[in-house]
Parts: C-alpha cells; sequence; structure tokens
C-alpha cells in the first residue's frame, strides 16, 4: 500500500525507520524453520527455569503437526488451542500451523459459553488444552463440532522441584484437573509420531488465525488474520524498534499469547527476531521483578497494569530492573504517571501504541527514540494510512483537531470476519477499517483516543468522552482505578457516572472527587454521581469493561440488584 506523501508524520518516524516495509511472502511457520536454522542452539523459551532451543521449539512443533495430521486434519481445517504463557502454546501454535490448519486461540479467562461459542462457530476439529485449565470449560465442550482433545500435561512443563507441589495441589483439588478420559494425552501420543518433513501447502493469503473480538462491546467475532496479516505485523512492528540484529534480544512475555497483542509483538515477533521468550501464565510482581533481575531481558511489552504494578510496588528497589529497553504499552490506556515512574526507576523507554484485533493488532505507536507525546497513541505504523471520519455517515474527512471515526489501511488488516458478512461490510468499507474508536490527530500526525464510539455518552446534546473523565479521575491521589459511564438522566438525557476503586490505605468522598474534576473538566463532563467499587471489570489485558459497569447500573436502577 502506497502512504500518501503527504502525511505529516513521516517527519517524526526515528532514523532509520522507513515509511514502507518489504512484507517477505512466506507464512509463520516458515519464518520458525528460518529461526531455528540460523539459532537452533539459542534459548526459544524459558518458564519457570526450563529451557527449549529454537532447534528443540521447530522439532517439537513439527511433531504436533504430524499428530495433528495423522488425526484428519487438512489444510485450513480450525484446530483450538486453550493455554496461557507456557512452552506448549508456543509449540502447539506453530505446530498447528506447520500442518496447514487455521489456529483458534480460546481466553482461559471465559466462560463455559465463550468456549462452546467459539468452537461451535469456528468449526474446530481438534482442541489442545492445558490440563491445568479444561477443568472448568467440560461442560463447553459438550455438543460441539470437536473430534479430538489433546491433553498438555503443566507438569511436564515444570522443573522438578516444583513437580511434587503440582500433584499435592491436584490431589487437595486446588487444581481443577479434567476427568479421566477427558482426552487423550498430548506428550503419549507425539511419542508414537515422526516430525513433519513438508510443510503443508498453505500460502501467505492463506487464513492462520481466528481471533476472537468484541468483548468489551458485546458477542464476539472472529477476526479472520492470514499469514501475510500477521507477517506484515511483525515486519512492522521489527521495523519500529529500528530493525535490532536477530538472536541478541531477550523478551519478557507476561502479555497472554491468547491475546492478539501477546501473541503478536511477544511470540511471533521473537521468533522472528530469535528473542528468547521468558514465559510467565500471569503477571505477578514480584516474580516478574525476580525475572527481570535474573534473565535481564530487553524487551518487555506490556500494559499500563504491569507498568503501574512494578512501579508503584513496595519493593521495587530492591530488584535490578536496569536492562529493560524498550517497552510497547497498549491494549488500555498509559497513564503519563505511571510511564514516568516506571523510567526513573529502569531507563527503559516506555511508549503508547494502539491496535485492534482486526489489524492483528498494531496500528499506531510513539516513536522510540524521537519526540513521543504523553496521552497519544503515536502516530501510523509503517505502511499504515490512517484518517478520521465524521461519526454520523463516516464518509466525510476530519480536520486536524475534529473528533471522528478512526479508520486505518495497512496489510495487517484482516480479511474479514468469519461467518458475518453484515458486519464485515459494516467494519471494512472501501479500503477502510472502521475501527469504531473516536480519536484527534493533531497538526504533526499524532492521534488521541478519545473514546469508543458506542461508549460515548451525550449529555444535553453534548458529547462527553469518557476518557477525558477518566484521566482527570486518574491524577486524583487517593484513586488506583476509575471507569465512566453514561446513565439515563430526565433533563439532559445522559449524565456521568463514575466508579471509583481508593488506593489502599486512603480515603475521599464522592463530593471530593466531583469538587476535584469540577475544577477541570467542564459542567457537562463533571460526574454527577461517584460510585465506590473494591475492583472494576477488566479483560485480561486490562482494558475496562465499560458494558459491564452499564449492565450493573441498568439492573440496579430496576431494583434487581
Amino acid at each position: 500500500m502506497e502512504q500518501k506523501a503527504d502525511r505529516p508524520w513521516f517527519k517524526f518516524y526515528d532514523p532509520g525507520v522507513s515509511r514502507q516495509v518489504d512484507i517477505p511472502e512466506v507464512t509463520l511457520p516458515q519464518i520458525l524453520r528460518r529461526t531455528a536454522g540460523h539459532f537452533g542452539t539459542r534459548d526459544a523459551t524459558v518458564f519457570m527455569g526450563r529451557r527449549l532451543t529454537y532447534a528443540e521449539l521447530a522439532r517439537e512443533a513439527a511433531k504436533v503437526a504430524s499428530l495433528l495430521q495423522s488425526l484428519g486434519v487438512k489444510p485450513q481445517d480450525r484446530v483450538a488451542l486453550l493455554f496461557p504463557n507456557v512452552p506448549d502454546e508456543v509449540i502447539c501454535y506453530y505446530g498447528a500451523m506447520m500442518a496447514g490448519a487455521v489456529v483458534v486461540q480460546i481466553n482461559p479467562l471465559g466462560s463455559e459459553k465463550d468456549m462452546a461459542n467459539s468452537l461451535n462457530d469456528s468449526g474446530a476439529k481438534v482442541l489442545v488444552a492445558l490440563d491445568a485449565l479444561l477443568g472448568k470449560f467440560m461442560k463447553g465442550l459438550q455438543g460441539t463440532s470437536l473430534q479430538h482433545v489433546l491433553l498438555s500435561r503443566l507438569a511436564n512443563a515444570l522443573p522438578l522441584p516444583l513437580k511434587a507441589g503440582f500433584f499435592l495441589k491436584a490431589a487437595l483439588g486446588k487444581v481443577p484437573l479434567p476427568p479421566k478420559g477427558a482426552g487423550e494425552d498430548l506428550t503419549t501420543r507425539l511419542q508414537t509420531v515422526e516430525p513433519l518433513g513438508d510443510l503443508a501447502p498453505v500460502a501467505p493469503e492463506d487464513l492462520a488465525l481466528l481471533q476472537y473480538t468484541g468483548g468489551t462491546t458485546g458477542v464476539p467475532k472472529a477476526a479472520q488474520l492470514t499469514h501475510r496479516n500477521l507477517v506484515a505485523n511483525v515486519e512492522q512492528s521489527r521495523a519500529w524498534l529500528g530493525s535490532p540484529p536477530e538472536g541478541q534480544d531477550i523478551c519478557l512475555l507476561v502479555v497472554p499469547c491468547f491475546h492478539v497483542y501477546g501473541m503478536s509483538v511477544g511470540m511471533n515477533l521473537s521468533v522472528r527476531m530469535a528473542q528468547t521468550m521468558i514465559l510467565h501464565a500471569r503477571f505477578e510482581v514480584e516474580p516478574v521483578m525476580k525475572s527481570i533481575q535474573r534473565y535481564r531481558p530487553t524487551q518487555f511489552p506490556g500494559m499500563q497494569l504491569f507498568y503501574h504494578g512494578i512501579a508503584s510496588h513496595a519493593k521495587v528497589r530492591q530488584f535490578d530492573l536496569s536492562s529493560v529497553r524498550a517497552c510497547l504499552s497498549g491494549a488500555a490506556p498509559l497513564m503519563q504517571e505511571t510511564q514516568e515512574a516506571f523510567e526513573r526507576l529502569t531507563g527503559a523507554k516506555v511508549v503508547e501504541g494502539y491496535g485492534l484485533t482486526e489489524a492483528s493488532p498494531v496500528t499506531h505507536c510513539n516513536p522510540l527514540q524521537g519526540h513521543r507525546k504523553i496521552g497519544t497513541i503515536g502516530v501510523p505504523f509503517p505502511s499504515t494510512d490512517a484518517r478520521l471520519v465524521d461519526i454520523a455517515t463516516g464518509t466525510r474527512s476530519m480536520e486536524a483537531g475534529e473528533a471522528g471515526e478512526l479508520v486505518i489501511q495497512g496489510p495487517q488488516v484482516m480479511k474479514g470476519y468469519w461467518n458475518k458478512d453484515e458486519e464485515t461490510k459494516a467494519t471494512l468499507r472501501d479500503g477502510w477499517l472502521y475501527t469504531g474508536d473516536i480519536a484527534v490527530m493533531d497538526e504533526d500526525g499524532y492521534f488521541k483516543i478519545v473514546d469508543r464510539k458506542k461508549e460515548m455518552i451525550i449529555s444535553g446534546g453534548k458529547n462527553v468522552y469518557p476518557r477525558d473523565v477518566e484521566e482527570v479521575l486518574f491524577k486524583h491521589q487517593a484513586v488506583q482505578d476509575a471507569g465512566v459511564i453514561g446513565v439515563p438522566d430526565l433533563k439532559y438525557g445522559e449524565k456521568v457516572k463514575a466508579f471509583v476503586v481508593l488506593k489502599s490505605g486512603m480515603s475521599a468522598t464522592p463530593e471530593e472527587l466531583i469538587e476535584f474534576c469540577r475544577k477541570q473538566l467542564s459542567g457537562v463532563q463533571t460526574p454527577k454521581v461517584v460510585e465506590f467499587r473494591n475492583e472494576l471489570p477488566r479483560t485480561q489485558v486490562g482494558k475496562l469493561l465499560r458494558r459491564v459497569l452499564v449492565e450493573e447500573s441498568q439492573k440496579k436502577a430496576e431494583g434487581q440488584v
């Protein structure tokens, strides 16, 4: 795709970052095989002290591919994966693609209903799952299209000192292992096959992934992402980092790989760059700080939740975090206070970016070395074009400083939604991806996300963007977390309601917070109601689920809670 020469953001690209990137005509399994051929002895993953080299990763993935083919999996059949960040997630992801299959990522934090919907909608033939996760999803398997269930044993990924503790917890019922007969043992089955030789005949334009989206706004939809889409985003991300030498960096991978952000900027980029992945199955502050001190990662893709958790931890100065150089923050807004505090502690550069599942996912980012604008998502990636259109019709381009819906073009944009033609037509129009996010672009070409189109509050005929109000609330010294929605109001149609979580040991009254906002916001933006909570509903990557707050408020108003 040719970007127009007059785009203002080009002059803010870091030196050496080109406007366009070359996208090789390869698939993801071909990239893994190339990396294993050049860096076979380099560690690919480290999980709780256990190491797996790239040669071992490629061989195990090839064995998974052979096994899947022996079970009847053909090119473009769907294979579902249910994993946190453990080595078998990486192995089975690439193994399924080596067999020509389309991967379907299942969210371990979802419900049985979510799993059943994903399996039925995708028509997955095989599910490969971590045994420690599958136990709570057994009802979700009933009546689906599955023909085979393969169980990866968590105990096999643990070093010897931890295995005894795992088996003890399982015996005490603290780990909900699936019942006997729920699936076939993956390790046992792999002993009966030889690694796949030639890769299945899959082209770059073929589907690689069905990634379900829509968790913040309603019914999930599966974005159809091709090998070319995913390879393009890897090359764009690599270019944005300055195309560092291969085989040198170490990536702390805490962002879940079942989420498109962790999968692309963490796992796929690491394989392309022959980076060692330090895997964490979940985010816990002290274990993550210990990993940074022990393994000396240079890359740490993350989000506000991670960086804030580390920067505000009481023991943070007991750890050496100085190895971290580059942190791409996504999935949720990055607060200025968090960014500055984490950079002071580590010396790293933390830059906010933006993406969405339908774009594989990254489309924008602040420059790592150059002009960063706090509170913005930065500028469009190489080979990516972006503009703003009017919210009502989506046909009129907006000028700098005017709010509009963000639309995007680029090689990372999805093929469409799986089995949802009408939704595809509404989202992909005239070669542009309509994101549903409202943004403002300044004269330099830096974009700021104002809010979700569906979550905008209209009070007295004026638009109120929840994020504007939340950013003010986060500035209050007693506020740990905040979320803002619109609730019905007889006079104005809607009024602003804030949900607030206070920091431990601190206090504030609703009146105090309302007055704090009134001094920095207009009257229509200022919350009229403040409700305190112990926690707010967020996705696995920290994105606020405003629709849940709306639903809860509606039930409360109707006297159902």
